[in-house]
C-alpha cells in the first residue's frame, strides 16, 4: 500500500526571502534553488539538497502539497520531482486532481461551512472595522472561503491578535498569525479532512505530515506520524502531539530534515 505524505509548503518545505532572513544558518550557508517566481521576482526557495530529496520522495510515496495558499498562488510554485497528482489548497477548501478542482469535494466543504460556522462576510466586516491603519497593509478574501490581513508585524499589538482569536472562537473560526499575515479561517475548513479524502482515494494505509503553523495542527494530529520544525507558530507555543516529533532544526535545514524523515518512512513502509 502507498504511503501518503501531506506536507505544508511555506516555512515548512519552501521559504521566502523574509523567512530565510529569520532562519538561515550563518555557518556554511546552503545552496538554494528558487521554486517560485512572481512578476519576474524570485519569491520562494529550498536548498538543493531538499530539492533532490523531494524528487526522490515523489517516486517513493504519494506526495500531496498541502497549503493555505489559494489555487493561483499554489500554481506559481515549481516543485522538483514528479508533478503531484493531488494537491490541497485553501486550507482544504480545494482538492486539486491533476491540477483541476474536484467539484464534489468543494461542494461538500461549502455545505459544512454553511452549517457549522458564522458566514465569511461577518468575519470580513469585523476584520475591516477593527484593524488599525497604523499597522494594516492589506486585507484579502481567499477563494471566498476565508480572510487574511497583511500587517506590519513590529507595529501589531499582541493583545489585538488575542482578542480577535477569542471573538473568532465564539463564531466557529480560528485565527493564525504567520509572519506578516493574520488568517481567519473557519474551523470546518481543514487540511486534515482533505488529506483523509486523498488517503481514501489512493488506498494509503499510512499517512505522514509536516507543518509549522496553527492551521497545520489538525493535519499533524490526523496523520499517523508528523513532524514540526523548530520555528513557527507551533514551535513558539511549544505545541506537539502524541505522534508528532518536534524537530530542533530551524529554517531551510528543517525542510531538509523533514524530507529525510518522509523519505525514510516511505522506503521503510511501502
Amino acid at each position: 500500500m502507498p504511503v501518503l505524505v501531506a506536507s505544508d509548503l511555506d516555512r515548512t518545505l519552501i521559504y521566502s526571502s523574509a523567512a530565510l532572513a529569520l532562519t538561515m544558518p550563518d555557518a556554511r550557508a546552503p545552496r538554494l534553488l528558487c521554486v517560485e517566481v512572481h512578476e519576474s521576482r524570485p519569491l520562494s526557495y529550498m536548498t538543493e539538497t531538499a530539492a533532490r530529496l523531494l524528487a526522490e520522495l515523489g517516486d517513493a510515496a504519494v506526495f500531496v502539497p498541502t497549503t493555505t495558499r489559494t489555487r493561483k498562488q499554489y500554481e506559481r510554485i515549481n516543485l522538483p520531482g514528479p508533478t503531484p497528482r493531488y494537491a490541497i489548497c485553501a486550507n482544504g477548501g480545494h482538492l486539486l486532481v491533476d491540477g483541476v478542482t474536484d467539484a464534489d469535494w468543494h461542494a461538500r466543504v461549502l455545505a459544512r461551512l454553511a452549517d457549522e460556522c458564522a458566514p465569511l462576510e461577518e468575519v470580513r466586516a469585523y476584520l475591516t472595522e477593527q484593524a488599525d491603519p497604523v499597522w494594516l497593509r492589506k486585507h484579502r478574501v481567499a477563494e471566498d472561503l476565508f480572510a487574511y490581513l497583511v500587517v506590519e508585524r513590529e507595529l501589531l499589538p499582541e493583545e489585538w491578535v488575542k482578542s480577535l482569536g477569542e471573538w473568532a472562537e465564539n463564531r466557529g473560526w480560528t485565527v493564525s498569525l504567520q509572519g506578516r499575515k493574520i488568517y481567519a479561517v473557519p474551523k470546518p475548513l481543514t487540511k486534515s479532512a482533505a488529506m483523509r479524502e486523498v488517503a481514501r482515494r489512493t488506498g494509503a494505509e499510512l499517512t505522514v505530515a509536516a507543518g509549522d503553523s496553527l492551521l497545520d495542527a489538525d493535519l499533524l494530529l490526523a496523520a499517523d506520524r508528523g513532524w514540526r520544525p523548530g520555528h513557527g507558530e507551533l514551535a513558539d507555543a511549544g505545541w506537539t502531539g502524541p505522534a508528532v516529533a518536534a524537530l530542533p532544526e530551524r529554517g531551510v535545514l528543517a525542510g531538509e530534515r523533514i524530507l529525510r524523515e518522509f523519505l525514510k518512512t516511505a522506503r521503510t513502509e511501502s
